[in-house]
């Protein structure tokens, strides 16, 4: 049933017709880190890739390709695992990466995942299907770290009024479905006017990035990615928001940099060969047919890089411009 549902609404890979474009000619091994409905291996496979190591942490994903990918005559493998795991998981170096950061349509459309206010179910939100849930966030997070990770991660605004509303509320009645949550949240804000979103979005977002450390593994995650990349080796990430295209724009910059850049005032930095060519230097969105066909990719960002052969290094997340640290449990 769960399998019929999600193939009932198949996920359409967001710019991929400018990622193929943007990595041609595409050959070798490649990883597609966040694989899904497996939409960017298919393309990658008819683009030229031998093979695609499709890499995800959500078992659901994995169950479902394998009823597919046997039409690709082994060229598609899967792991589960994420993405910051990808080195350790392709073995070798690779040719190119690829990631599409955020929740897939595929989870948002199953409401028994909890990822969705548009559907009633459990208050879950957990990629992995393991660990703390949506629902220990709000009912057990103390009413500051509510507000900050609604601040951090959503930029909402009345992350206060919300986080206040909610501890009072699960005093009495503890949260366990989407509904739930996204009526309280409604009754914290003005009705939202014709055109606007949701007024439970941006805290939906906030708290499925806390439940699955989304900032946390996307930091480890490039750094893996330039471990696992081959000198002239090709990475494409998608973002879907601000504030995952803000890290992965200052990893590009700070991994693309040839250190200088002092003054008469300070010392300069020690120059050093840079790890990542920017190849373009800015992000591409999506052109009018493709928001033609697929709304969902109006906030959609893709940023492009080819590894050099300098050594890979740790960045230092301080620069990166994370948001405030997730909820553990």
């Amino acid at each position: 049933m769960v399998a019929a549902a999600a193939n009932a609404a198949p996920h359409i890979p967001v710019l991929l017709r400018p990622l193929l474009d943007a990595v041609a000619p595409v050959s070798g091994v490649w990883v597609d880190g966040t694989f899904g409905a497996g939409g960017y291996a298919r393309g990658l496979v008819e683009a030229g890739a031998d093979r695609v190591i499709g890499i995800d942490r959500d078992p659901l994903a994995l169950d479902m390709a394998r009823e597919w990918i046997a039409d690709f005559d082994g060229r598609i493998e899967l792991a589960q695992g994420t993405f910051s795991e990808m080195d350790d998981i392709a073995g070798d170096l690779v040719d190119g990466i690829v990631l599409d950061l955020g929740v897939s349509s595929m989870q948002l459309d199953l409401a028994e995942r909890g990822f969705s206010f548009m559907r009633d179910g459990p208050l879950d939100m957990r990629m992995s299907q393991d660990g703390p849930s949506a629902a220990d966030l709000v009912n057990e997070a103390p009413e500051e770290e509510l507000a900050d990770i609604l601040y951090h991660y959503g930029e909402e605004r009345a992350s206060r009024r919300i986080a206040r509303q909610i501890t009072k509320t699960r005093t009495t009645d503890p949260f366990k479905t989407t509904a739930q949550l996204a009526e309280t949240i409604e009754k914290c804000l003005p009705r939202a006017k014709p055109g606007q979103s949701h007024p439970a979005t941006r805290s939906f977002q906030a708290i499925r990035i806390a439940v699955n450390d989304e900032f946390g593994q996307l930091a480890e995650g490039l750094d893996a990615a330039e471990r696992a990349l081959r000198p002239g080796g090709k990475l494409a990430v998608v973002t879907f928001h601000s504030l995952e295209d803000r890290v992965v724009k200052r990893f590009l910059q700070l991994a693309a940099s040839t250190g200088g850049g002092g003054s008469r005032y300070a010392p300069e930095p020690d120059a050093h060969t840079p790890r990542f060519d920017l190849t373009p230097r800015r992000a591409i969105g999506p052109d009018e047919d493709e928001l033609a066909q697929n709304p969902r990719a109006r906030s959609a960002r893709l940023r492009v890089a080819t590894r050099t052969e300098a050594p890979a290094e740790v960045t230092d997340r301080s620069k990166l411009g994370l948001p405030a640290p997730a909820f553990r449990g």
